[in-house]
């Protein structure tokens, strides 16, 4: 495809739809793509789509390709997100060195050392929650019985925010992370939660706490490194993409596995964690919860697979299909939880991929080692065609799971 276009509409329309059949696979046309080309989005905007997985990392990797969403020509995800990036911005979409004062407040949490101290508590997480659902009634939605509870009760405890009021911030996340949802009440969603996150900030400071918001309250905060606001956006940001991917990938990796029942065997008797390890790996992968591309915009004219994308010009990065790309990993439309997967995209790539990556990959290790030796008849309920999909969310995934034993 040329630069030269008769007009926006002439393009296909970003994101584009997973077929109904094959719902853990990219959607075809995304596959079919070239590996750069340009798409439309929501807006009319017509930024650069790049596919293959080199180029992926190349951009990632390239501090000239920003991610602030504030600057022209960023390729805004919805309406929504455009409205709420206007009031506030967390420091993912923030550019360095601002960028990387912030993710430094946070690193220690999330060091490998700490993240497997936390393994023990996550484990009996688990397990009591599975003792739970085994104790019910049958069949039993996995999404709100299993999934979502365990990743929103270890990033409270991190946090260290009440996990009484789990509802709460849960139904501010599901408006958050729904492209349909309206711009106001996306709006009043974020508004609901920061008020919520700087009333906690604030009670901590009165009374200390030795948990995450506690420690920049009495670090960073009471320095003047950071205020109330910095303090509370971090929080935020901590609490929905600590929950809402874990949980999904939790949901959404077990229906894979139930598709694939002589992979789940192999997963259900393994005595070696060097096997789950590669599990989830493969299961990142494979199924690309974060199907909407991560996003930049080109700071300077810059040349990337023999194509000139120009200043001001926006940049989507489809990990979904660079994790599909056979020349980084063959045969990629098979699952395989033998492969060596860990160079995956899922997490993104360079200075702004995800924080949080230890503490998920621990939490998937533990959900994948457990729930199906605990549970060695778990089986869908519903046939797989009822299963309904989350097309519609910036994270993709399942919105419930029923299952029987």
């Amino acid at each position: 495809m040329t630069d030269t276009m008769s007009g926006p509409e002439a393009l296909p329309a970003f994101p584009m739809t997973r077929d109904a059949k094959c719902p853990f696979d990219p959607p075809p046309q995304l596959m079919a793509a070239e590996p750069m080309s340009r798409v439309r989005i929501w807006n009319g905007d017509t930024p650069w789509l790049i596919t293959d997985y080199a180029t992926q990392r190349a951009v990632l990797a390239d501090q000239r390709f920003s991610a602030d969403t504030t600057r022209p020509g960023y390729p805004v995800q919805s309406e929504a997100v455009l409205a709420r990036r206007r009031t506030s911005r967390p420091f993912i979409v923030l550019d360095d060195p601002e960028h990387d004062r912030q993710r430094k407040m946070l690193t220690r949490n999330f060091m490998i050392k700490r993240v497997e101290a936390m393994r023990p508590r996550v484990q009996e997480l688990v397990d009591g929650l599975i003792d739970a659902m085994l104790a019910g009634p049958k069949p039993a939605d996995l999404v709100t019985e299993f999934a979502l509870p365990v990743p929103s009760l270890v990033i409270c405890e991190l946090l260290g925010v009440p996990y009484a009021d789990h509802d709460f911030f849960q139904a501010c996340s599901k408006k958050l992370v729904a492209r349909s949802t309206p711009a106001d009440e996306a709006l009043r969603a974020g508004e609901d939660l920061r008020v919520y996150l700087l009333d906690l900030v604030a009670a901590k400071e009165k009374a200390p706490t030795d948990d995450m918001i506690g420690r920049l309250v009495a670090d960073q905060m009471a320095s003047g490194e950071l205020s109330r606001e910095d303090v509370a956006s971090m929080a935020s940001l901590m609490l929905i993409a600590g929950h809402e991917t874990t949980a999904n990938m939790i949901a959404l990796g077990t229906l894979a596995l139930l598709e694939h029942p002589e992979q789940l065997a192999e997963i259900r008797d393994a005595d070696d964690p060097g096997l789950i390890a590669n599990a989830v790996e493969e299961l990142l992968r494979y199924l690309n919860i974060v199907h909407s591309g991560r996003r930049r915009v080109a700071t300077e004219d810059i040349e990337v697979g023999g194509r000139l994308i120009r200043a001001g010009e926006g940049v989507i990065l489809a990990n979904d299909a660079g994790n599909r790309d056979e020349s980084a990993f063959p045969e990629p439309d098979r699952l395989d939880i033998h492969r060596q997967a860990r160079h995956h995209i899922a997490f993104g790539y360079g200075v702004h991929q995800c924080l949080g990556q230890p503490l998920a990959r621990m939490e998937l290790q533990v959900v994948y080692s457990t729930l199906y030796r605990r549970i060695p008849t778990l089986e869908l309920a519903i046939p797989f065609d009822d299963v309904q999909f989350k097309h519609d969310m910036v994270v993709y995934g399942v919105h419930s799971l029923p299952v029987t034993w």
